[in-house]
């Protein structure tokens, strides 16, 4: 049985000097968490599998993303960083994966530009390539689930689905799936789509968007074929654990690394 990861995210506003690590409701009503690097590293220290990093105003504002934070973090934590945010070419992401990163997650030029899921995918492997994927339910789609990019911004008409299967089709490694309905509500996961989406896919899938509890992570990985399970809120402001999250896993027969 696969293990799965429990994978802290890191949202970060780069508008002040270094940065700061934010957490919204539905991509709204940010408020500040933390400093990047130093969640980063106590995250690291409890156990974290992977650690995720958003810039998440660097395409909307049209710059590049978080090279000096991914630096400062490189140093300190040893565990997968991936890295998102303003990413739209092959320099940006050398530039990333030179400074400590393993992977980038491509959302807004993905949708703008496919083909730069090939040509990325085919320099650096599939496994360095992760799309994000930003949906809300809409029914203005196949699946029902619309994609938005832009930070949450701006709808495309795009399917949610139909998206995802392509992703895996043009060479991405897995895909980053956050629901914006679902995102700061500590609700749950999106289940329907986080299901639809990993069923048909060979690549992982990380879900993301309403983690309220450690029974949420579990029902994720019990209801769908979900890889790895993103959280902030409940880190981010101590209401639960990594520890306490994977010792709840394990206790419920879930694959979880201690």
């Amino acid at each position: 049985m696969l293990t799965k990861r429990i994978i802290p995210c890191l949202d970060c506003d780069l508008s002040i000097p270094k940065g700061r690590v934010v957490k919204g409701k539905k991509f709204k009503n940010i408020i500040y968490a933390g400093i990047p690097e130093i969640l980063a590293e106590k995250y690291y220290k409890d156990g974290a599998d992977e650690i995720v990093f958003l810039d998440i105003t660097a395409s909307y504002e049209k710059r590049r993303t978080m090279v000096d934070v991914i630096e400062r973090t490189a140093e300190k934590v040893f565990i997968p960083l991936t890295v998102g945010g303003g990413i739209k070419t092959i320099e940006d992401i050398n530039k990333i994966l030179n400074v400590g990163a393993d992977k980038i997650a491509i959302n807004t030029y993905a949708i703008k530009n496919p083909g730069f899921i090939k040509q990325s995918s085919k320099i650096f492997g599939s496994q360095c390539i992760v799309i994000a994927i930003d949906a809300r339910k809409t029914g203005g789609t196949k699946s029902g689930y619309e994609i938005y990019i832009y930070g949450g911004r701006q709808e495309t008409g795009i399917d949610a689905v139909e998206w995802a299967k392509r992703c895996e089709q043009l060479g991405a490694g897995e895909i980053l799936l956050t629901s914006m309905d679902k995102d700061g509500t500590k609700e749950g996961f999106e289940l329907n789509l986080t299901g639809k989406i990993s069923e048909i896919l060979s690549i992982p899938v990380i879900a993301s968007g309403g983690v309220g509890n450690p029974e949420h992570i579990y029902e994720v990985f019990k209801k769908t074929k979900a890889s790895a399970a993103l959280a902030a809120s409940i880190f981010h402001f101590d209401e639960y654990s990594i520890p306490v999250v994977k010792k709840f896993l394990k206790e419920h027969k879930i694959n979880v690394r201690i």
